[in-house]
């Protein structure tokens, strides 16, 4: 690396696809305190924040791979003694030999001269007050004429708006009701044991699930999670419901299932960016007679399987989330299985993917609970979670037995 590269005042990255460390400058490696033999060949994880992390391998990564270039993403780093350091990231893809290499600038973002900024906008406001009280005197006599014409109609608009909230109300109650009941019914059989859990954090929910017998042997079982609350999220929810049941139970493949379901995305948005939402999902295919799962990961928290020993095995990400980018080309996955086993899959709001991961200890140290009885442990510590952190989220999870 040449010297005036070497020392520029910016950080400087080469990344392979993977995201191993090629090359950085003296200025990165100063900024974050480690020796340069501490960080060559290393991941580019070692000097990322946890939420950094999990960003970089649903967004940074696949769309540098997909545009080429990326331009101003602000993330922390993670300093030697774990001190978070704001970055914004310009980034491109350069090809040479056959593989790709990342060319990155990372430019620290620490705060500069904030006190003296913000004695500069104290005195600029109080001139401004001073300025704005004496025009308001002049204007209050005028102001206090109009209050008193308004009044009444004030009065007439917050009773006109006391209905408009009852009815509201009971429309909203309504599609509760209607997004509720078309959640599917546990399945219990000699091959599988299938129960659910799901809770809207208001009225309307963008969390939705589904599970299904496609054939005698064949079981389709879908999570999915639409950005953001309410009543937007929840009226997409319910326009993909339909769409995800039809193609299960016709049996479609994991990959054909999701591309449907990004399809769909799309075709409601078109080019209306402002509206546009992305959904994660995760829908996975088990195969009783072949002892197999097909998966499909899109940009979900990853689903959890617990075979007859106690080992887990995650299933993590395998596309970005549905709906993001156009042509999007879905990648299943597959675990094979000898003996049966225990599966969950869950939405954020039930263990958000850069918390600590308590439900995968639940379930390890309760293997052989039943399904009810491991049901009513996870409410437990869901509603202590709950209770420590003070959020409130959309809640649903599955929990399947494979027998």
């Amino acid at each position: 690396m040449d010297k005036q590269l070497n020392d520029t005042p910016c950080g400087f990255l080469a990344l392979s696809e993977e995201g191993s460390i090629i090359a950085a400058n003296r200025t990165l490696i100063k900024i974050l305190d480690y020796e340069p033999e501490q960080v060559i060949g290393q991941h580019m994880n070692m000097m990322l924040t946890i939420p950094a992390q999990l960003f970089c391998q649903l967004y940074f990564f696949p769309l540098l791979k997909l545009e080429h270039h990326i331009e101003e993403i602000y993330i922390s780093l993670k300093a030697r003694d774990g001190e978070e350091i704001p970055v914004l990231i310009n980034a491109i893809a350069r090809h040479g030999g056959g593989a790709s290499v990342f060319d990155c600038v990372l430019i620290p973002m620490r705060k500069r001269n904030e006190y003296e900024n913000e004695l500069l906008i104290a005195r600029n406001e109080a001139q401004e007050a001073l300025l704005a009280k004496q025009k308001a005197n002049a204007e209050l006599e005028i102001a206090l004429e109009t209050l008193k014409a308004k009044q009444e109609e004030l009065l007439e608009i917050n009773k006109q708006n006391q209905q408009f909230k009852l009815n509201t109300k009971r429309e909203l109650e309504l599609a509760r009701k209607i997004q509720k009941n078309s959640l599917t019914e546990p399945i219990v059989n000699d091959q599988v044991q299938i129960d659910s859990y799901y809770n809207a954090s208001s009225e309307l929910s963008g969390d939705l699930y589904g599970f299904y017998q496609i054939d005698e042997h064949r079981y389709g079982i879908i999570i999915l999670d639409v950005m953001g609350h309410g009543i937007s999220s929840a009226l997409i929810t319910m326009s993909l419901h339909p769409l995800f049941q039809r193609q299960i139970t016709q049996g479609l493949s994991p990959v054909k299932v999701m591309k449907e379901l990004d399809r769909h995305l799309h075709s409601l948005f078109q080019n209306d960016e402002e509206a546009r939402h992305y959904c994660t999902a995760i829908y996975l295919e088990i195969d009783i007679a072949r002892q197999r799962i097909d998966y499909v990961n899109a940009g979900h928290p990853p689903a959890l399987w617990q075979d007859d020993s106690g080992t887990q095995h995650l299933l993590h990400a395998t596309s970005p989330p549905i709906g993001m980018f156009e042509d999007l080309v879905f990648q299943s996955s597959s675990l094979s299985y000898t003996e049966g086993g225990r599966l969950l899959l869950y939405t954020d709001g039930v263990m958000d993917p850069t918390a600590s991961c308590y439900l995968y200890d639940l379930l390890k140290d309760h293997p052989d609970s039943p399904i009810a009885d491991l049901k009513e442990n996870i409410l437990t510590s869901l509603q202590l979670q709950k209770e420590a952190h003070h959020k409130s989220d959309d809640e649903c999870f599955i929990l399947v037995d494979v027998k």
